[in-house]
């Protein structure tokens, strides 16, 4: 049995420093790494894959021979993340993205393109619309990254360049998060906290709807300045920001503390969201000018047209489609919103699960049991399950040792839902062979590195969590006393940094909140909610995230591979000053304003 120790230096300061190796490793290396591009131009930070290399090898080292954690359960620990990750986060992703590619691939992306431009002309309110809204809706059906590849796709296709489509879904893709995949997040939560579900998310509820109002503004700002655009170019498009972010934020308070919808929060928020903005700026408001890209703009200049008239004439912009043609062309993405809301159902999760029930083995791999049935063949990890203890006080005294078993659930996995609507997809838009191939291959072209990547930097999340440096770096925040609701927002921040997933940081640190809340005399309910709303803003740093992002929108592989470095950089101080916003709105809610904190039901 592996005992993990927070303090295996006898020096709180020097183990918690020696736990945050593998990560300023990784840190480093992707973003602060000094070299040469092939043009001896200097750059900073080193390709993805050279660079999570580095930071597996320092967390095996500080792992084994700082905390003295067996090779063979480290070993293991690695293994299980990988294998993890590939069902849970890289199945999904490539699933989706093979949907993309067949729409793109039989010519009806177009008309998507087209159906959205007719919404709004104006590029700041396309980035509102397409990163915000309608990536919270796959957020809310899917998760883990593909609102990120699906609607940073969809952007690059309008014409946005990849290192603008990237950062600005990665800042979008936040107040959702804490409900993804079909409220994923925080049923973990409840589960880990023991604290009662639907009042977790309605905490949620009573904190990020402050965050929706904000993230429109927050992304037109930063593509405005991008563009070389002034402040009141960034302030012209108020009302659409407004009404975009505040239908979300009413739906998302609504929707959240109910126990019909709380589940499906960011589903019916985004809809909403979609609905509301757009009838707005068809019947209501638009902009008097048009802000254009900066390739717009040159591209009249080139053709000899002036740019102040091309921003409020729109009579050249005929939409040729007809309602059936635009309802076709966006039948894969209605058939991903159903599939995925039908795997995240539970009650369809166990259907499938149990689907092959009767059929059933029991065998040994690596010499540890592999068995179970055929729809959910369970691997228990060697070295590994059952031979981990959390110690306290990250886990009360009478905690079990850690479970560590790869549950293959092939049919229930998210990604199995998405694969499905993308074959559907695929015989609704009636590719013929050649197409079926090409959009294949392409996929499998796009993925390869970033699969990688994604596989050895959850790889790298489980060994820390295993090894208990995890662990280590959450209770440097407990000692923070009465501004602890602060820190408790930093603390998910941290773990979905670590491990990439809001779900996977709420099985971290929930229960260590739970009890350092108990331990200061604050309210458990506000303390473990903020882990998961604090968690949302570490969503847009993590490596997975950016090598999604990086996958969805780049086409060129070494500009996927180097894009990491430069993205990171750009989102980080983006992603501290979120997690601040939540830790400000969390010590409100503590202290000032109490009556904002839900009331359990009884006995729960």
């Amino acid at each position: 049995m592996y005992q993990q120790n927070y303090d295996p230096l006898g020096n709180v300061f020097l183990s918690t420093a020696v736990a945050a190796i593998p990560i300023l490793v990784l840190l480093y290396f992707i973003a602060l790494h000094p070299h040469r591009d092939q043009q001896g131009v200097r750059q900073l930070g080193i390709s993805a894959p050279y660079a999570a290399f580095f930071g597996v090898i320092a967390a095996f080292v500080v792992s084994c021979l700082v905390f003295s954690m067996p090779v063979a359960s480290a070993v293991s620990a690695f293994a299980l993340g990988t294998l993890s990750g590939f069902l849970g986060i890289i199945w999904i992703v490539l699933a989706a993205m093979f949907l993309y590619t067949m729409a793109v691939v039989s010519g009806k992306f177009e008309i998507v393109k087209e159906s959205i431009v007719h919404i709004s002309f104006d590029r700041r309110l396309q980035c509102v619309l397409i990163a915000f809204s309608f990536g919270a809706i796959i957020e809310g059906t899917s998760g883990f990254g593909t609102p990120v590849a699906i609607a940073g796709a969809v952007m690059v296709g309008l014409g946005f360049r990849p290192f603008q489509s990237a950062v600005l879904n990665l800042l979008a893709n936040t107040a959702p998060v804490a409900w993804g995949a079909i409220g994923t997040p925080i049923v973990t939560l409840a589960a880990v906290s023991g604290l009662d579900q639907v009042t977790l998310s309605a905490m949620a509820g009573h904190q990020l709807p402050f965050v929706s109002i904000l993230v429109p503004f927050w992304l037109v700002a930063t593509f405005v300045k991008m563009e070389g655009g002034t402040w009141k170019e960034a302030f012209e498009v108020w009302p659409a920001a407004l009404v975009a972010g505040g239908s979300f934020a009413l739906m998302q308070f609504y929707a959240s503390g109910t126990n019909e919808l709380h589940l499906m929060t960011d589903v019916v928020s985004g809809v909403f969201s979609v609905i509301c903005t757009a009838l707005f700026l068809r019947f209501v408001w638009h902009p008097k000018t048009r802000f254009l890209l900066k390739a717009d703009r040159e591209a009249l200049a080139a053709a000899g047209k002036s740019t102040a008239s091309a921003t409020t004439d729109t009579s050249e912009w005929k939409y040729s489609y007809t309602a059936a043609q635009t309802l076709y062309a966006w039948l894969p993405w209605i058939i991903l919103v159903l599939c995925c809301a039908l795997w995240g159902s539970p009650e369809f999760k166990k259907y499938l699960n149990e689907l092959f029930s009767g059929i059933k083995f029991s065998t040994t791999l690596l010499g540890s049991p592999f068995a179970g049935t055929l729809s959910l063949p369970v691997w228990d990890m060697p070295a590994l399950h059952n031979m981990v203890q959390r110690m306290p006080p990250v886990a009360a005294v009478s905690a079990k040792p850690e479970v560590a078993r790869f549950a293959i659930n092939w049919l229930s996995a998210a990604g199995t839902g998405v694969f499905v609507a993308a074959v559907l997809s695929g015989l609704v838009l009636k590719l013929n062979a050649a197409q079926w191939i090409e959009a294949f291959g392409r996929t499998l072209q796009r993925m390869k590195t970033p699969v990688l990547v994604i596989g050895m930097v959850l790889g790298l999340g489980f060994l820390t969590r295993y090894a208990g440096t995890d662990a280590v770096l959450g209770l440097a925040f407990t000692s923070a006393g009465p501004l602890y609701p602060f820190f408790a927002a930093y603390l998910g921040w941290l773990g979905v940094f670590l491990t990439g997933s809001d779900t996977a940081s709420n099985a971290l640190f929930g229960s260590l909140q739970r009890i350092t809340a108990q331990q200061l005399n604050l309210n458990p309910i506000l303390i473990v909610a903020t882990n998961s709303t604090g968690g949302v803003m570490g969503k847009m740093i993590d490596a997975q995230s950016i090598m999604v992002a990086c996958a969805a929108c780049y086409d060129d592989p070494k500009e996927r591979s180097h894009a990491l470095g430069p993205i990171f950089r750009t989102v980080f101080w983006h992603s501290i000053a979120g997690a601040a916003v939540i830790g400000v709105i969390a010590m409100l809610q503590a202290y000032v304003f109490p009556g904002m904190i839900p009331i359990p039901p009884l006995g729960k």
